[in-house]
């Protein structure tokens, strides 16, 4: 697929100045950034785009070869790297999408981190739906301090070791090296006296009690996703989200094949061979199914819209009932007799009353000419 214009991705005409180009990246970084979209799987594309078309065009030798000819005199000539060309510093913008202030703003302000809870239910829950309670333990935001992580009447101060960026350079030789400062532990602040509450983090540890809704259709595996339940994050920046995984418990009966369901019908050899009605249980009670006569084992009975309705339709799944035919144990004597007299009557004509067994001699006899 053809690469976009890079002057039309930023928004720019072609004879903007590096202060405009500067500034309409700046714009959509904040728009676009995947942090500030997490419901947008397009978010982060258009975040890359708008970052290669400012790489290109900020630096003045890729400028004027993208301007003559095109993106094929740019490719494979931008590097990784933290910094865009011209001397930005992409800080800038991730301190303005997080909140902070200035170069360093990144370590600054954080957002919180996710929090995934496993949570198990039964197949009759995830078919009809349920409203659970959890208790999660988290990181909330200290009342005390109010997230500052100083005590109350007294505030923070900027790290001296790293001015507030939150990071050192260190030369060695040839070599510049960026690290956390040691110091403020990458905050980019100091605190002379601490909250006595949460003990200058700015979060303390909680337990906190949800109602988690769970819709009718859920599948194992699937995910429910709260905003802002997860931990708190620093220096005002958002909490995370909480991620309920749904887990469904196996069950003695059914089984699930996305909204259908399936289950072993155990059949008397009588039934089988006779015919008869037989009830078997279904999510919502019970229903009867009519076994007609020299029905085989394997045989499948379907019962539509007796299995699950889907999250996103009206519609059900059938449950799909499979016949096993049981072989009767413990007989008695005469039970033995009876099948002694019935199995001696039977072989006179096999090939009449067992076609599966006699069909499956001739391909034996067959194969082995």
């Amino acid at each position: 697929m053809s690469k976009k214009d890079y002057y039309e991705v930023l928004g720019v005409n072609k004879d903007a100045t590096a202060e405009e180009i500067k500034k309409a990246y700046r714009k959509l970084a904040m728009k676009f950034h995947p942090d500030r979209n997490p419901d947008n799987p397009k978010a982060e594309e258009q975040f890359k785009e708008a970052k290669e078309a400012y790489e290109t065009l900020s630096d003045d030798q890729q400028r004027a070869a993208y301007d003559q000819y095109g993106h094929a005199g740019t490719d494979g000539s931008r590097g990784g790297g933290g910094h865009g060309a011209g001397g930005f510093d992409f800080g800038d913008i991730f301190g303005d999408i997080f909140g902070g202030a200035g170069r360093g703003g990144r370590s600054q302000a954080q957002r919180g981190a996710d929090l995934r809870y496993n949570m198990e239910i039964t197949l009759e829950e995830a078919a009809r739906g349920a409203t659970k309670q959890v208790r999660i333990p988290t990181l909330d935001e200290c009342d005390t301090c109010h997230g500052s992580g100083a005590k109350p009447g007294t505030t923070p101060t900027t790290c001296q070791t790293c001015g507030g960026h939150g990071q050192v350079r260190m030369q060695q030789g040839f070599f510049s090296i960026q690290q956390t400062c040691p110091r403020c532990h990458g905050s980019g602040k100091s605190i002379s006296s601490p909250c006595g509450t949460c003990s200058g983090s700015g979060r303390v540890k909680h337990h906190k009690t949800l109602e988690i809704k769970i819709p009718a259709g859920i599948g194992d595996g699937m995910r429910l996703r709260h905003s802002g339940h997860g931990e708190a994050g620093s220096n005002g920046a958002p909490p995370g989200d909480l991620y309920v995984e749904i887990h469904i418990k196996p069950h003695s009966v059914f089984q699930r094949d996305g909204d259908d369901l399936h289950c072993e019908m155990p059949i008397s050899f009588t039934t089988a061979a006779l015919g008869g009605e037989i009830e078997i249980p279904t999510l919502d009670g019970s229903a009867r199914i009519k076994i007609p006569a020299e029905t085989q084992s394997g045989k499948i009975f379907r019962l539509r819209g007796k299995g699950i309705k889907g999250m996103r339709t009206n519609a059900h799944g059938d449950l799909n009932c499979h016949v096993v035919i049981e072989t009767p144990v413990k007989l008695t004597d005469r039970q033995k007799e009876l099948l002694q007299e019935f199995a001696t009557i039977s072989d006179k004509d096999s090939a009449l009353h067992s076609p599966r067994a006699q069909s499956w001699m001739d391909k034996v006899k067959e194969f082995f000419g």
